[in-house]
């Protein structure tokens, strides 16, 4: 017999709710009960429980042949070959009588809601262990964007939950010492934001680069927010003064850099793929996706939700065509929270090169070692312990990659990206989005990457550098 409570409403949850729904779906609770007051906008939506994945595990017989899985994978199978396993396992699976219910009931109540009949909705992984300040899941586990009618809900859902298995979460929990089989996987299904027709990005109530936590930095972009996480953008990048954001006659913002924006993702056409990239205009590149109002209420919002976690938090934003603003997701940053503020290292270049690339520099450290150049994470065969890795941009299938590199250089990216936060958390000197550097950089070309001089930094030919700690 199965436990029926298998969804929640978005307003029924609190952070208390972590082992129940994922950090992601608990903390989306905790905005709307906590935060709407105000004037936090948090677009609305359910989650299923905990409960909804053992259910569909047992349902299919699933917990005793993962586990074999897992087993032979330990025991020297290759982890490709063992998460395809499961992920197949999975998708062939079908979702019980009673979860298939409850998700097309409340997916019905949702269009009730905004008054829509099969309402577009973002379908989100939140994993039990995610969102942790000791544990950084993010990204780990699928998004699904533009979800219309029931049936693509439900495949989305057991994408979701295949997503759980993919090789990167699996190694990462064997590394961090999570069992498997005891983090269960809660899915998201919220009002979708038309930010397809404006604008979205992140924005993290830190310096990302130095800590420094008296500032709001944010990142935006034209279309979808996915551009921005995923790194395939250069964004603009704002910098807002957090102790004067009280003052209402004043406008505290820093500094503004427009960027490139090169592409945008938006809805797909009917019958297609949910999703499309398309090329920007000119205008749109050349153009700040927020003016100075925008700037200031993301800031705020920023910095209430900051003082209700009582921590630095990492925030994704969106603005639909009306110009509304919403919060579709905060988490706890991890960078700066585990940084270890005892270590000193000092770096010393004894030669200067010519520099070939410049980006922004994330992180303050000096590496030197080839070049790799690679155009997908499939190619990680061909990637030597060391080297520095060059390439257009990264998704969390580059972090196996990322792991091994002594530096990383992208030709697309902002300090939100996943190529800036991965580094960062892995202490791997980084220049990101620096337009030709997979042009630029011949393979097994020795370079120096500096990010030891302000923004920009990546000198080649000769460039010797010392570390002393």
């Amino acid at each position: 017999m199965f436990e029926r409570a298998v969804v929640c409403w978005f307003e029924d949850l609190s952070s208390a709710d972590t082992a129940l729904v994922g950090g992601k779906n608990a903390s989306l609770g905790e905005m709307i009960g906590n935060l709407s007051v105000h004037g936090v906008r948090v677009p609305g939506g359910f989650a299923t429980t905990a409960q909804a994945y053992w259910d569909f595990l047992d349902a299919n017989d699933l917990r005793g042949r993962i586990r074999e899985q897992i087993t032979a994978w330990r025991e020297g199978t290759d982890l490709a070959e063992a998460g395809e396993a499961i992920r197949g396992m999975i998708g062939s699976a079908e979702l019980p009588p009673h979860l298939v219910d409850a998700l097309t009931s409340a997916y019905r109540q949702l269009g009730d809601r905004v008054r829509r009949g099969d309402p577009d909705v973002a379908v989100r992984s939140s994993a039990t262990a995610e969102d942790l300040p000791e544990a950084s899941f993010a990204g780990q586990q699928e998004t699904f964007l533009n979800v219309t009618g029931e049936s693509a809900l439900l495949e989305a859902c057991k994408h979701c939950y295949a997503s759980l298995f993919t090789d990167r979460a699996i190694s990462y929990r064997e590394h961090h010492g999570f069992d498997h089989l005891k983090v269960a996987l809660s899915i998201g299904v919220q009002e979708m934001v038309r930010s397809d027709q404006a604008g979205a990005g992140v924005m993290f109530t830190l310096d990302t680069d130095s800590g420094f936590p008296r500032v709001v930095l944010i990142n935006a972009s034209w279309g979808l927010g996915e551009s921005v996480v995923a790194g395939k953008v250069d964004p603009d990048q704002y910098l807002v003064f957090k102790p004067l954001l009280e003052c209402s006659e004043l406008v505290p913002v820093i500094s503004k850099q427009v960027g490139r924006k090169q592409s945008k993702i938006i809805y797909g056409r009917c019958g297609g793929e949910p999703t499309a990239t398309v090329p920007t205009t000119e205008q749109e590149q050349a153009s700040f996706v927020l003016g100075d109002d925008e700037i200031l209420q993301l800031a705020r919002w920023a910095t209430l939700i900051e003082q209700h976690y009582g921590r630095p938090m990492d925030i994704e934003w969106a603005k639909d065509g009306r110009g509304e603003l919403a919060v579709v997701q905060a988490r706890p940053e991890t960078v700066h929270a585990r940084r270890e503020a005892s270590t000193l290292r000092s770096y010393r270049l004894t030669t200067r090169g010519t520099r070939l690339v410049s980006g922004l520099a994330i992180g303050d450290a000096i590496a030197a070692g080839t070049v790799c150049n690679l155009r997908s994470a499939e190619e990680i065969d061909r990637f030597e312990y060391g080297s520095v890795l060059v390439t257009g941009a990264t998704d969390p299938d580059w972090e196996p990659i990322m792991k091994r590199a002594a530096a990383i250089v992208t030709d697309r990216g902002g300090r939100t990206s996943h190529a800036a936060i991965v580094s960062r958390e892995l202490g791997v000197p980084a220049v990101i989005g620096t337009g030709n550097a997979t042009s630029t950089l011949s393979e097994g070309q020795q370079i120096t990457v500096c990010c030891a001089e302000g923004e920009h930094g990546a000198r080649v030919r000769g460039a010797s550098w010392l570390r002393r700690a």
